[in-house]
This record gives C-alpha cells, structure tokens and sequence, in this order.
C-alpha cells in the first residue's frame, strides 16, 4: 500500500503564552499565523484540517488562503483537556499533583480533566478517518503527542523528548490500514 505525507502543526503563539490551554482558547498572535502559513508554504498539500480552536483555526484558515486549499473542522485533533487546570500557569498548580500528571497523564488526570488515553482514542480515529492524499493537520501539542504515539509506538517518555513550539512542524510518511502507521520524515521547529 502506498504511503502518504501527513503534517502535523501546531498552532502558532497565542496572546497568552505559558498556560495550560487545552479547550481555554485563546487568539494567536498575527506573528504565529504568518509562521504558521510559512512552514505550510511548499508542502504539496491536497487536504487542510484544523482542530477547531480559534488559535488553530485562524492559522488553518490564513494557510487555505494562501494555498487555495479548503479548510475542514475536525474537533478530534483538539488539545487535551486540563479540567480545572485549563487556562490557568503551570505555577498556579499544586506542584506535586502537576508532576504526577507529567508522569502519568492517564493514572493521574487533571481534576475534571481528560485522560491521555481518551486524547489516543480521538486522535487515532481522526487518523483513521484521513483520505490517504497529502495533508496538513493545523492542531495542538497534546494531540502531535497522541498521533505519535498512535501511528509510531512511542511511550510517554520517548514523547517528551520532541520540543515542539508553537509553529512546529512534523512530517510523517503514514500507511492507511487497519493499523495505520508512520515514520518519522522531519521535525521543522
């Protein structure tokens, strides 16, 4: 079966940086949507989605602008949701119930929050549901995290060894099946 390229982006700086913005939205800055559609500009896409989130969403929206490409809303590829923590600096948070999250986000979730498992489950269907043509998934960190870990295998500790800022990039070459799975092409921060 033959392969497809599947980008991955995360939305560019918001007004807000530095909070746990899972589904607390906030507005990119103009600087992160131009970052945005310049990491976009020679990909060769046929396929442009976003999660939905203002702060995907207007970078999504300038890239099938600049690309003539039609933007679909996918709310699947949104961030996690860090339930009372959503909005708020890491260093509002109980500390140690912050760290227990960091080392286990599915035995630990925030209070009132989702589990990374659920983020897993969502982002895999929207993986499965992708027409194999080359795509740009304008989205979050979280859900980059749960794709690798979906479509790669790799565990949690192996997942926070990608530094992906706002505006990253990840290139994937990715088999449709059953099991659809990928490799690794380019990390573009």
């Amino acid at each position: 079966m033959t392969g497809f390229a599947l980008h991955l982006l995360r939305h560019g700086a918001p007004e807000t940086p530095g909070l746990l913005m899972g589904r607390t939205d906030g507005a990119p800055i103009t600087e992160g949507i131009a970052a945005c559609v310049a990491q976009a500009e020679t990909l060769g896409i046929e396929r442009l989605i976003a999660s939905g989130l203002h702060r995907s969403r207007a970078a999504g929206e300038a890239i099938g602008a600049a690309l003539g490409v039609p933007l679909i809303i996918d709310p699947r590829w949104r961030e996690l949701d860090f339930g009372d923590w959503d909005g708020k600096a890491a260093s509002a948070i109980d500390r140690d119930a912050l760290g227990r999250f960091w080392d286990d986000p599915d035995a630990c979730p925030p209070p009132g929050g989702e589990r990374w498992s659920a983020l897993v489950a969502r982002v895999s269907a929207a993986i499965a549901d992708l027409t194999p043509v080359p795509t740009l998934v304008v989205t979050h960190g979280g859900a980059m995290r749960a794709a690798l870990h979906s479509l790669c295998g790799f565990d949690q500790c192996q997942l926070w060894a990608f530094d992906l800022p706002y505006a990253a990039r990840l290139s994937l070459r990715t088999w449709p099946g059953a099991q659809p799975s990928a490799q690794v092409a380019g990390l573009y921060p």
